[in-house]
């Protein structure tokens, strides 16, 4: 069946979808506030750390990592929302992916923001974060390029600076439309973003030539990100780490996650802009059966993972995944099942079930699922330092459920100052152009 948006005239569509930019709602302030709170909160807290040092979180030996590597884990692979689908439907050029890009790549931006804070809130000393960059100091000392700090600092930058502007190059069109029609200094904001576009045929191909060519880099960077993230682990001779599936496993769950994240955010923007015509039941169908073939291929990587440990029946990782199965952290280990693999393919699996709402209902629980599957990959081998023995715990404290909450805030932040400056779902894409009629 063919999205609404096909048959609405382009004149309709621009109303509708530029609306939402118009005037602010006492509940829009009402949530702005609460969540600018909780953010404030959480920097509140970050300051309390820098100032009576890291040990006010729960961070000890042996656990050196904690909340903080596992949200780092979780939000770069939120990230792959926004490059991942975008730019392979684009590729693709799959004409249902009008509404959904724009919400893909906002979430892509924002959370490579927020995740990319928490190795220098891990720092301890946030102020030297500089050391980590690749430049000749006073002494001619290069920084230390075994450190995955350093690997985690180019990876993310490379990927932030594309995906910042993969998301700009599709708004050039829309901003440049809506600088005509607005007053004030959101006319001159607009007026700078369009960087003097006309709309001339020339600009259009332009413009086509360069989302295509980012779209097929950003593939690139999006999958090397993910990959260096896995590195920090499989790199360290540590029991259940020391594995050369981690780079496509976790590419498959930072995929897994991203959509997930999407479908949530599409379905809040759905209720609470009214875009029951533009992001229909024909949109999320398609994202939940993406949504459960990475279910299917999360289960078959976690599968090959343990299954490969258990079978080799090395003492030290068998110790390890004890722990994580039937000791301690089992509670969170099969949660992390459920929430992954049950919840999407009992939902999504069967087709009488899968609707807008079982699909956000499973998109929640992937999102749980795959924080406590970070969680559970960075806790228990550090926790288990010796045979048959647990020398140390890791218990969170205030801070860094404080912090923790408020990446969780600041996510939904951003993304409500962004959708009341620019339009959610991208207007010019309804509009017949010279790039598409060749």
């Amino acid at each position: 069946m063919a999205a609404a948006p096909e048959i609405v005239p382009y004149s309709q569509v621009r109303h509708d979808l530029w609306r939402p930019l118009a005037g602010v709602s006492r509940r829009y302030v009402a949530v702005v506030s609460l969540l600018l709170a909780i953010t404030l909160w959480g920097l509140f807290c970050w300051g309390y750390q820098l100032r009576e040092g890291i040990g006010v979180a729960g961070i000890r030996r042996p656990v050196f990592w904690g909340f903080y590597i596992v949200n780092f884990v979780f939000w770069i692979g939120i990230s792959h929302a926004g490059t991942l689908i975008s730019a392979i439907l684009r590729l693709t050029e799959a004409q249902w992916r009008k509404p959904v890009t724009r919400a893909a790549e906002a979430i892509t931006v924002f959370a490579l923001m927020i995740g990319g804070m928490f190795p220098i809130i891990h720092l301890g000393r946030a102020w030297i974060f500089y050391w980590l960059i690749p430049y000749p100091n006073s002494r001619l000392l290069w920084p230390n390029f075994r450190s995955p700090l350093l690997w985690d600092l180019t990876a993310i930058s490379t990927y932030l600076t594309g995906s910042t502007i993969y998301l700009f190059l599709p708004l050039i069109p829309d901003v440049a439309q809506l600088a005509q029609h607005a007053t004030g200094w959101r006319r001159r904001l607009y007026r700078t973003l369009s960087l003097g576009w006309t709309g001339s045929d020339r600009e259009w191909h332009a413009l086509e030539r360069a989302m295509k060519l980012m779209a097929a880099m950003i593939l690139a960077v999006a999958v090397s990100v993910h990959t260096v993230v896995a590195w920090d682990f499989s790199m360290a001779i540590a029991p259940m780490w020391h594995s050369t599936i981690f780079g496509p496993y976790f590419v498959v769950g930072a995929i897994f996650s991203g959509i997930a994240a999407l479908l949530i955010v599409m379905s809040i923007v759905r209720k609470a802009m009214h875009f029951e015509a533009y992001l229909t039941p024909h949109h999320f169908d398609n994202l939940a059966k993406l949504l459960l073939l990475m279910s299917l291929l999360w289960l078959y990587f976690s599968f090959a993972e343990n299954l490969t440990v258990w079978y080799g029946n090395e003492p030290k990782e068998m110790n390890v995944f004890g722990v994580r199965t039937r000791g301690t952290f089992s509670i969170y280990f099969w949660t992390m099942v459920f929430c992954n693999f049950v919840v999407p393919f009992v939902l999504l699996g069967i087709k009488r079930l899968r609707s807008i709402r079982t699909a956000t209902i499973a998109s929640v629980a992937v999102l749980i699922g795959m924080w406590l599957e970070r969680y559970i990959i960075v806790v228990p081998t550090l926790a288990v330092t010796r045979l048959s023995s647990v020398s140390g715990g890791y218990s969170p404290t205030w801070v860094e459920i404080s912090i923790t909450t408020a990446t969780f805030a600041a996510m939904g932040l951003l993304y409500l100052l962004f959708s009341k400056l620019f339009p959610i779902v991208s207007v010019w894409e309804f509009e017949p152009h010279p790039a598409e009629e060749d």
